[in-house]
């Protein structure tokens, strides 16, 4: 590939860089060679329109993940968990949690699968360290196989919010 990213981004009507018509700023970068070939390819593999926005991507990912490592941020996401829906009591302790959790736990799905499994996602929104642990006390219980969540930096605005009458 032999973009370099410049010219990645439309002007707005002042001449300011945009992306999706946010002001953007440029910045140079200087990576090893193999790095960059590798990028090169993950951008042509993965459909990018420029390294740009790979970059871009992966930059986010990365700060979406130091949010959720330090833990005190309001954030959404899922939790999806894949069980054996044999194991007994599990899917009444998974919707007591849930019950337990209602600020956070905002809708939930799950699916059944072949050989008695199904596969549960549970949308969530709160502080990202009490996602975590919610998801942690999900996905050790007996009878999941497993488990993970993501999360990102955004947030549900209110269904219905009141006016305080």
């Amino acid at each position: 590939m032999s973009g370099n990213g410049i010219g990645d981004a439309p002007n707005n009507a002042n001449g300011a860089r945009t992306i999706d018509s946010r002001p953007v700023s440029r910045i140079s970068i200087s990576l090893p060679e193999e790095l960059l070939t590798e990028l090169d390819q993950m951008v042509e593999d993965r459909g990018f329109q420029s390294r740009s926005q790979a970059i871009n991507d992966m930059l986010h990912q990365f700060l979406v993940e130091h949010k959720r490592e330090r833990g005190d941020e309001v954030m959404v996401g899922i939790i999806t968990i894949y069980y054996d829906n044999t194991a007994n009591g599990l899917q009444k302790q998974l919707a007591d949690l849930q019950y337990r959790y209602i600020d956070e736990c905002i809708s939930s799905l799950h699916v059944h699968l072949a050989h008695n499994q199904t596969m549960e996602v549970v949308l969530v929104q709160g502080p990202a360290r009490k996602l975590q642990a919610i998801a942690d006390e999900m996905v050790t219980k007996r009878g999941v196989i497993a488990g993970k969540i993501q999360l990102m930096a955004a947030v549900i605005p209110p269904l219905h919010p009141f006016s305080g009458d």
